[in-house]
């Protein structure tokens, strides 16, 4: 299943993304994408990915396979309404692709690093098919809102299909 001229040794639905991880960010706005992550993007053979913007502030990180489905979804949505417009801005818009360098670095983009408030730590956190980058200071605000709303009843409802989960 070729794109781009790469052959998937395995196809990206394959791919699983998970974990937690601590990363610095060097003068120049370079971060090191952590090995295990590494690993899983060469195993199905991709070098190339997508970092994007999200609403909730933090950057996604895509393996492009993974991004094309996906931007091939928000062009199809409709131009004339305010919310689709909204959603193909950020997304479509804050869109970059990049490779990995040979030492498995990417450089993020200061409109990026601008809009996550990304600044000297930041931590990558595997989503499955993505991996989400958000600033460390903003990632404990982010977790210390769920602990509140969690102790003071305030969480919002969980979605039927995340009910029949056992954790």
């Amino acid at each position: 299943m070729p794109i781009s001229g790469i052959l998937w040794e395995k196809p990206p639905e394959a791919m699983r993304f998970r974990g937690i991880t601590k990363i610095s960010v060097d003068a120049k706005g370079r971060i090191a994408v952590p090995k295990h992550h590494r690993d899983t993007l060469i195993e199905s053979g991709i070098t190339e990915i997508v970092v994007t913007a999200d609403l909730s502030g933090c950057l996604l990180v895509y393996p492009m396979p993974v991004w094309q489905e996906i931007e091939d979804q928000l062009v199809e949505l409709p131009n004339n309404h305010p919310q689709a417009r909204r959603i193909q801005r950020l997304y479509i818009g804050y869109a970059t692709p990049m490779e990995l360098d040979g030492t498995g670095r990417i450089l993020l983009p200061v409109e990026l690093r601008e809009y996550a408030g990304v600044d000297r730590k930041v931590v990558l956190i595997g989503q499955g098919r993505k991996l989400e980058l958000w600033d460390e200071r903003a990632w404990a605000a982010e977790n210390e809102s769920w602990r509140s709303d969690s102790e003071s009843g305030n969480e919002m409802p969980a979605p039927d299909a995340l009910q029949s989960i056992s954790f």
